[in-house]
Order: structure tokens, then sequence, then C-alpha cells
């Protein structure tokens, strides 16, 4: 997290804060109050401390909320006290993450909302901010979602271009299967299906799990039919809130949904300093 921290100081301050230098008093020391602007569930805030204390050490910071919380716009999200100069040369890198995490945790949280009673989870995607996954991913639990494999390389996702290299949906889930059995700890195999024919070659294969991609309400609803609780299912591809209760109640295990991580908009959140 430092690093990032440090690539988006860098990115902001450059030389320095030409205009804090010029009209802030040498010496001078402040507390902010960093606010709510909109209704919503608050993420990110070890990041955006992080971000003042790499500036000083000497920052006091005191979060009055934790993540996932949900409030209502006006909320005293956090305070941080000290010199003056630090605290300005932080305020939009902080508010940035903040804003940013905290968008994620509260789309996620009416996602989770909007299934609540049918057993369905809430999964996100790989489909994330580059640099940001591991924040981004932890704003979806804050939330109250769960994470989907973390990246290529914790899980065997077999999907559309897989199996039109591999053979097809059936050798695909057959070869992807052994190569986990191959390895300790075994990672999970999820074979991606188009259609209810692909998703009877992944039932013939062994598939533990099928992720149901674009299929219909009744295409869904027939699928878990067929898994017959033997093979999780997982639903995806254009999910909205509007649609996702739908989506969940033909009993699928999961819902997975992009939207999470690549369309959540930020939180409006603001700092107000006053001198000390």
């Amino acid at each position: 997290m430092d690093d990032l921290i440090d690539l988006a100081l860098a990115e902001d301050l450059g030389a320095g804060d030409v205009t804090a230098a010029a009209v802030v008093p040498a010496g001078s020391r402040a507390r902010a109050r960093i606010l709510q602007k909109q209704e919503g569930a608050v993420a990110g805030l070890e990041v955006a401390r992080g971000v003042f204390r790499r500036l000083d050490p000497e920052l006091r910071w005191h979060a009055h909320v934790a993540d996932g919380e949900w409030g209502a716009s006006g909320r005293l999200v956090a305070e941080v006290a000290g010199p003056a100069a630090p605290i300005l040369a932080g305020e939009r890198v902080a508010l940035n993450f903040l804003g940013r995490l905290s968008g994620v945790t509260t789309l996620t949280a009416r996602f989770v909302g909007a299934v609540e009673g049918t057993g369905a989870t809430i999964l996100d995607t790989r489909k994330t901010t580059p640099g940001l996954r591991e924040l981004e991913k932890r704003a979806v639990v804050a939330g109250g979602g769960r994470n989907h494999r973390a990246g290529l390389y914790d899980a065997l996702l077999v999907k559309e271009n897989h199996a039109a290299l591999g053979g097809g949906v059936g050798r695909a889930t057959r070869a992807a299967l052994t190569a986990a059995a191959a390895v300790e700890p075994r990672p999970p195999v999820v074979v991606e299906c188009a259609t209810l024919d692909e998703v009877d070659e992944a039932f013939e294969a062994g598939a533990p799990r099928v992720l149901l991609d674009n299929l219909s309400v009744d295409e869904l609803s027939e699928a878990v039919r067929r898994a017959d609780g033997r093979v999780e299912t997982e639903a995806s591809g254009g999910v909205t809130l509007a649609n996702v209760r739908a989506i969940a109640g033909t009993g699928v295990d999961y819902v997975s949904v992009g939207a999470l991580t690549h369309s959540a908009p930020a939180l409006d959140l603001s700092m107000e300093l006053e001198p000390l």
C-alpha cells in the first residue's frame, strides 16, 4: 500500500504544494474534518490514514466510523490534526482514495441488499482499476460482498476463449480438473457456459461450478434445476440493480457483478480545516 500511496502523492505533489508554500504561514497547525456529502458506506480509511502519515508521522488521525458502515450526508467520517502543510498536501489524494473505495462499498451494499433473502451471494470480478485491485476487493467485502478470484493465478476459470482453444467446454473442463488435481492446495475450478448445451457438457465433464454467462432468467432456472444441488451455479453478465433480484431468485448460488468495481460512482466527501 505504501508504494501505491507514494505513486499517488508524487502524481499530485510533484515538486511541492506551491499554493500552501505561498499562502500558509510556516509552522501553522490545523485540524481537518472529513465529511460525507451523500448517503452511503465508507471504505478506505486505512489508506487515507496512510496518506497523511506518509507525509508527516506526527499527524494525529481519528476515524469516527468503520469501513462498511452506512451513514447519511453530513456525517463526520474522520479527523486529522497537526502541521497544516502536510494536511493540505494529502487532502486530495486521501479524498480520492476514500471516494473511490467508498463508492465501491456503497454500490456493493446496494446489490447485497437487493438480493437479501434469496440465498445468493454477490461476487466481484477482475474488472478493477489497474493498481487498485486489492483495495477495491477489500471495499467489496466491506459492503457485504465476496471476492471472486484475485487474479489468473489462484483459480482456474475456463472461459469461452479457453474452450475455443482447448477443444470445447467438455474437453477444456477435464483438462482444468486434471491440472487442479496436481496442485496443493487444490485451486477452485469454474467453467463458463453460454448455453444450456454447454452447461450439460460441463456437468458431464465433472465441473464443480458453472458460470452462467448472459443466460435468461428462464435459462438460469433450468440450469439450476439441472445442477440439482450437485454443482454450484453462478450467474454473470448484464447484472444491474434493476434485475439482480430476479436473477438471484432463480436459485443460483452466486451472482458476479463487474459493475461493483468498474462502474461504481465515487462517494462525495470533503475536508474542512480550522486553524489550531
